[in-house]
């Protein structure tokens, strides 16, 4: 009986690419759990914490985590228009996600240049000006990745219904939205 079930059963395997997306996915996991775990080990250790004179504007923030949940359904959206083969609607909210991915690092940005401290004012400014400078270029990467995308569709590349390289954009986009969420819990509200 065993022996039919495992020769009547078929192994689903995952495409290469999204294959290698999940691992580089993983490795990324460790990078900010490391930095996670450093943040909550110097924050045990430090009293208090954050240092007297951090202000932190949680409406920005929020408005950043907002712009990157948003782009997380828009980038949904745009891979179900692909999927139902109009491009012309995936290209759009395509363009729409990077709209909210640009604006996310304006805000970035922006915060960091009226913040009152800076990394090396303290080991709370490294770790904010880490996790986050660090994460910036990460979504900056994901806008890069995008524009890859957005070149290979003019090429034609996912005619064929081949959507591998849009979903491996896809998880790496809401793996950095993620992360974000996590960030700005641990960074604005728990502090």
């Amino acid at each position: 009986m065993q022996a039919e079930a495992a020769t009547g059963s078929q192994t689903r395997r995952a495409p290469p690419v999204l294959f290698g997306v999940i691992v580089f996915l993983a490795s990324e996991l460790l990078l900010f759990g490391g930095l996670f775990a450093a943040y909550f080990g110097l924050r045990s250790e430090t009293s208090p914490w954050p240092p007297g004179g951090v202000r932190l504007d949680v409406v920005l923030g929020a408005l950043g985590t907002a712009l990157l949940l948003v782009s997380s359904v828009t980038f949904h959206v745009g891979a179900k228009a692909a999927e139902r083969g109009r491009p012309g609607a995936f290209r759009a909210w395509i363009g729409v996600t990077m709209a909210l991915g640009v604006a996310f690092l304006g805000v970035e940005l922006y915060d960091w240049l009226t913040l009152d401290f800076s990394v090396s004012t303290h080991a709370y400014g490294t770790m904010y000006y880490t996790m986050t400078g660090i994460h910036w270029l990460h979504v900056a990467a994901g806008l890069v990745l995008m524009l890859v995308v957005l070149g290979r569709l003019s090429q034609g590349a996912y005619r064929d219904g081949n959507l591998d390289g849009v979903h491996a954009a896809a998880y790496y986009w809401h793996f950095v939205d993620g992360v974000w969420v996590a960030l700005f819990l641990t960074l604005f509200v728990l502090r």
